[in-house]
């Protein structure tokens, strides 16, 4: 068994409150980023996930984000909303949904390219430092997913 110090329990040791913690300040940082796109963190995920490739049905894309369908939903109905999307059926399985990038949406892309350096600047560590982060939270993913 692994040693976890005097007190396994105390609150700051924990991995789920330093992620949780880390999480909330890192979303953040977006926030006053992504306001001018009338973007919310979670709809900047679908749009970074569209700009790998688009058009992308709905279970592509919940699979991608490791969202269930309905918890996409009205995330992509408000993208619509700001016309950075539209949502259609499969000319193919009707019973799919596809997404795609409006021109909006891809020319949003131009923009969104300058958010991540934004957030280095901000979180003040250094690349190293943030790819071993990126490293090590792939990590738990992949065991946990």
């Amino acid at each position: 068994m692994i040693d976890l110090g005097e007190d396994p329990l105390k609150l700051d040791r924990q991995v789920c409150f330093a992620l949780s913690v880390a999480s909330r300040s890192v979303i953040a940082i977006y926030r006053p980023l992504l306001e001018p796109y009338g973007l919310t963190h979670p709809q900047y995920l679908v749009m970074l996930a569209l700009w790998e490739r688009s058009p992308r049905s709905v279970k592509d894309l919940g699979a991608s984000l490791r969202h269930e369908p309905a918890t996409l939903s009205p995330l992509l109905k408000r993208l619509e909303a700001l016309g950075y999307v539209t949502r259609a059926r499969s000319r193919e399985d009707e019973r799919q949904l596809t997404v795609e990038l409006t021109e909006q949406g891809r020319a949003l892309r131009a923009e969104a390219e300058k958010i991540p350096y934004q957030v280095v600047e901000k979180l003040g560590m250094d690349l190293p430092e943030l790819e071993a982060l990126h490293a090590a939270l792939s990590r738990v993913i992949a065991a946990t997913g």
